[in-house]
């Protein structure tokens, strides 16, 4: 009798894999078959029901993942799409002595991060590459907007993307050519009656106070990520919170007097010395974006290349930049890349548009907290258009554009001393 049930757990054992002992490794090199989801399976095994312990391989494969031994993964994995390997005890032992004798690190991820993303109530679905890669990855979050960021909702988050905002209050600055079309009438009147809730008489006002309250945010101990025009736009609204910047046209009061110098770049993330563009009709904010005009016509100049860092010494670039390829393509957006010359100096350039002086992907802290602003709009499409359909990101499951979004996703979930080092 004995014999026979001990046949038959082998056979179980041979025909379904969940059975294998050892350890999981979802490699992230070009034999992943969906990089995006892969991220999307590590907060999924972080969350409290799982509760799965992973290991971000920093500089391993690309950044690879290492979960427990837990049948659950597999399962997960198969229906997500995700590549896996079994790795036995002396496999593990291996990668961890590679790990330890090259420019490498093990940082142990200890639970999902709660996610907010800064969005209005207008936005569709073309408006974000984040909400995008996402709902793509199926890593949920929370919607929020100004009501709860000024009611101070924030705290409850632990990682915050802005949407493409403008934190000027300028509405995008599309007033010239949209002014009255009925996307940005219903974007004006939403955004009014929300200065209005909460006694404000214009919404550049309304914007300054919500910018404060997201540096309050960040000083206190969050994470930040943003992309395209709230990038800048935060840093702008930061500078001018003692002076009007925007033009009668948009908001009915007159720009202040000697406004350019009244900026107060003290105040600001990462930027600083730069200088507003007033005019209305003009699609720029200021001269910290490297203009669309500078690429137009240039096939391939505004590519952008990753730098490397070293992983035990500079955990927290390192783990913002992991990925397959180190020279990604190039995408514009309302703010394509920044001027390193308007570029504090405390700022960490994590990646650059070779020979443009240009940084696309950049990192600092303030406070307690962390910021990261991502040049451009969406990862995979170079010049998206008012409108556009959205991007399908089946057809883009192993970008390397959209996979820098996904590691500041996971970034909070490391574990805190790798953080502070």
């Amino acid at each position: 009798m004995k014999k026979t049930v001990i046949k038959v757990f082998c056979l179980i054992f041979i025909v379904n894999p969940i059975f294998c002992y050892g350890e999981i490794l979802v490699p992230m090199d070009d034999s992943q078959a969906d990089h995006l989801k892969a991220y999307g399976l590590a907060y999924w095994a972080l969350e409290p029901a799982q509760g799965i312990k992973v290991k971000w391989l920093l500089n391993y494969r690309a950044g690879s993942f290492l979960f427990e031994d837990n049948p659950s993964i597999i399962s997960r994995a198969n229906i997500m799409g995700v590549t896996y390997q079994i790795v036995s005890p002396s496999d593990v032992k291996n990668i961890e002595s590679e790990i330890s004798n090259n420019n490498m690190d093990i940082v142990p991820l200890e639970k999902a991060p709660r996610i907010a993303v800064y969005s209005p109530p207008t936005a569709q679905p073309w408006d974000d590459a984040v909400v995008l890669v996402l709902n793509y990855a199926e890593i949920p979050f929370t919607k929020v907007w100004d009501r709860e960021v000024l009611s101070g909702d924030l705290s409850k988050y632990d990682w915050l993307h802005l949407h493409h905002e403008d934190f000027t209050g300028q509405l995008g600055k599309f007033y010239s050519m949209y002014r009255n079309a009925p996307w940005y009438v219903l974007m004006q009147d939403r955004n009014m009656q929300m200065a209005k809730e909460f006694g404000f008489d214009t919404i550049p006002r309304l914007k300054a106070a919500v910018a404060l309250k997201i540096k309050e945010y960040v000083v206190n101990g969050g994470f930040l990520f943003a992309m395209c025009a709230a990038t800048d736009t935060l840093d702008i609204a930061l500078s001018a919170q003692n002076v009007d910047i925007v033009p009668a046209e948009i908001d009915g009061t007159p720009i202040g007097p000697d406004a350019q110098n009244k900026l107060d770049f003290n105040q600001c993330f990462a930027f600083e010395k730069f200088n507003i563009v007033f005019r209305p009709e003009i699609y720029e904010y200021s001269d910290i974006d490297v203009s669309q005009e500078n690429f137009k016509n240039a096939h391939d100049k505004e590519d952008f290349t990753l730098f490397e860092f070293a992983a035990k010494y500079d955990p927290i670039p390192t783990m913002l930049t992991q990925s397959h390829r180190r020279t990604i393509k190039g995408f514009l957006g309302q703010t394509t890349c920044f001027q390193k010359s308007k570029t504090k100096d405390r700022v960490i350039v994590l990646a650059e548009v070779k020979g443009e002086n240009k940084s696309k992907y950049i990192h600092g802290t303030v406070g307690r907290g962390t910021f990261a602003f991502y040049g451009g709009h969406d990862p995979e499409d170079y010049a998206h258009e008012v409108g556009e359909a959205p991007t399908n990101l089946i057809f883009y499951k192993n970008s390397p554009g959209y996979r820098l979004i996904l590691n500041n996703v996971l970034f909070p979930a490391a574990k805190k001393e790798k953080l502070k080092t």
